[in-house]
């Protein structure tokens, strides 16, 4: 993941690839490069992904909530009690607003406040690794106006329980991930 960010890999693995190996796999794109992300650990909705170099990325219910070992970090979110992507973007039918707080670094930008509007965009086909999925596609707009901060995120869910199959995140100020099922780890917790 580290020489993804650092623009030195580049991988396109193949469904066989995918299939030989008996891990859940992630593919985590930058517009320097990628890497197959390994899951390596659960813990009730956070899942943690292990990439090469001490790198990990946690997500929680599609979203990226922390990464470890990249020039730039996400160390945390506070999100409000009725955070939407809990309930899931599958059930979204308008758009809606909510608020949170971010933590940056290097530069110790903790508890920046960002605005964030999710939008239901519609439903969309996408392909990965030759097969072909029906999703809905949910757009975020993030502002933090004190960090002279926008963003637009794009989440493509499942209809049926708002599995995020494929996103496009910027997980802070100029770092973009764009995040791909290959073997996805469907939780079932309630």
């Amino acid at each position: 993941m580290k020489l993804a960010v650092h623009g030195q890999s580049w991988v396109e693995p193949s469904a066989a690839e995918v299939a030989a190996k008996p891990y859940y796999q992630l593919e985590a794109t930058s517009p320097q490069g990628s890497a197959v992300l390994i899951l390596g650990n659960l813990d009730g909705h956070r899942e943690a992904w292990y990439g090469t170099h001490q790198v990990v990325v946690f997500i929680e219910h599609g979203r990226v909530a922390q990464t470890v070992g990249l020039n730039q970090n996400l160390d945390g979110l506070k999100l409000p009690a009725n955070d939407p992507f809990v309930r899931g973007l599958q059930t979204l039918t308008a758009p809606i607003e909510y608020s949170r707080s971010e933590d940056w670094s290097p530069g110790y930008r903790y508890g920046v406040h960002v605005d964030a509007r999710l939008i239901p965009a519609g439903a969309e086909q996408i392909t990965l690794l030759g097969t072909t999925h029906q999703v809905l596609r949910v757009d975020e707009e993030l502002s933090a106006p004190a960090a002279h901060y926008r963003a637009i995120n794009h989440y493509w869910v499942d209809p049926q329980d708002g599995f995020v199959w494929k996103s496009e995140q910027q997980v802070v100020p100029g770092l973009t991930l764009k995040l791909t099922q290959l073997r996805p780890y469907r939780q079932t917790l309630p």
